[in-house]
């Protein structure tokens, strides 16, 4: 009986030994984390800004990272409008927004500046395509303007098929930052609806008012309008835009203009699609 019993202790003692490490193991791997994804990098990289939207437009009420476009050529439409018409970067060169959608927006719309600030709005990893879209509003308090109603513009950043699934944060930041460079400028002033840029501007002010030295800034080479492709343009304006194609296909009534990276094509000698 005795023996019986220490046996029957001895088991038990097993059991419970067993069932302690399986929930050790259970625990650690529940409690390991998940490998941080692409998408969630970039967020932390690149902190987008909060609007809101009111009477007469749309306003940044918390500031996110400041960028600064480094080329010309990426659309900007209100930031009420229902789209963007993102410009496309893709073996480091950006294409800019062209197209019927940039035609239908014209007459609101405007090429952000090299130099002007902007913040990240929001971004999307589409791993299946190799694309990244990224969306950025105008930092209006950061241009010298206010905090009203911003510009939004977007660009598209397509990569070699399977590449992002495997990429290096790094390397995917660097191919941005060829367009939206991570502003130097103090955030916090930026944060404060560029408070400390109009102490600064005060200070200017009575430096001039009490005859201080200032220094004299280098005047800003204007930056070039990337040529615009609309639909309804003759043959001429678009040769005398982008200069003579590499190919041209004749089809009677429809002619197609063939370029390097674009294709426009001509219904009766007017502009009816871009590609």
């Amino acid at each position: 009986m005795n023996h019986q019993y220490l046996y029957s202790s001895f088991h038990s003692a097993i059991l419970v030994a067993i069932v302690s490490v399986a929930t050790v193991l259970q625990a650690s791997a529940a409690g390991a984390q998940a490998p941080v994804s692409l998408q969630e990098q970039l967020n932390a990289q690149y902190k987008p800004a909060k609007m809101k939207s009111g009477f007469g437009g749309a306003t940044v009420v918390e500031a996110g990272t400041v960028l600064a476009v480094q080329k010309g050529g990426v659309l900007s439409v209100p930031s009420t409008a229902l789209t963007t018409c993102s410009a496309k970067f893709q073996d480091n060169k950006l294409h800019p927004s062209v197209g019927f959608c940039a035609a239908m927006l014209k007459n609101v719309s405007s090429y952000f500046q090299t130099g002007s600030k902007v913040y990240p709005l929001k971004i999307d990893v589409n791993l299946e395509k190799g694309k990244i879209s990224f969306e950025v509003v105008a930092c209006d308090s950061c241009n010298g303007g206010g905090s009203g109603s911003s510009m939004k513009g977007g660009v598209v950043f397509q990569f070699p098929k399977g590449y992002l699934e495997t990429a290096n944060a790094g390397a995917v930041e660097d191919t941005i930052g060829q367009v939206f460079s991570i502003s130097s400028d103090d955030q916090s002033s930026d944060q404060n609806g560029g408070q400390n840029g109009g102490q600064n501007n005060d200070q200017n002010q009575a430096q001039q008012a009490q005859g201080g030295p200032q220094e004299v800034q280098p005047a800003a080479q204007p930056q070039a309008e990337p040529q615009t492709i609309q639909l309804g343009q003759s043959t001429d304006q678009v040769l005398a835009a982008l200069a003579k194609p590499e190919k041209i296909v004749n089809l009677g009534p429809k002619q197609i203009f063939v370029y390097r990276d674009l294709k426009v094509t001509f219904i009766d000698g007017k502009v009816s699609d871009v590609q």
